[in-house]
């Protein structure tokens, strides 16, 4: 598995991406990201972690149409890669096996 070079706010973004596109860019990564983790989390780190991710091969971008919302400027959106997905499709496996390992020792052991 190539999960060392993926850290952890690296994969909740790629996963975001995952689940906001085709409509995947910066702002909305964050807000998203807010919202499922409570936690507040700056575009600027996004944007970081987008660009890292995209270098690594796991998204693509392309520029959206100029909208007046933002004062005729292009969105940047982003896709996961088929690189990506496999990427995700890892991660949650290692995730899933090692929760498998636990849940049996959960109820007695953190009661």
């Amino acid at each position: 598995m190539r999960r060392s070079d993926l850290g952890e706010f690296e994969e909740v973004v790629l996963l975001a991406v995952a689940a906001l596109s085709p409509g995947a860019y910066s702002v909305i990564i964050a807000e998203e990201l807010e919202h499922e983790t409570g936690n507040s989390v700056s575009t600027g780190a996004v944007h970081a972690a987008l660009q890292r991710l995209e270098q690594k091969g796991y998204l693509t971008s392309h520029l959206g149409e100029a909208t007046a919302e933002r004062g005729g400027r292009r969105k940047r959106l982003f896709t996961v890669t088929a690189l990506g997905g496999r990427i995700l499709q890892d991660v949650r496996a290692v995730r899933n096996r090692l929760w498998d390992r636990i849940l049996p020792n959960i109820r007695l052991e953190w009661s």
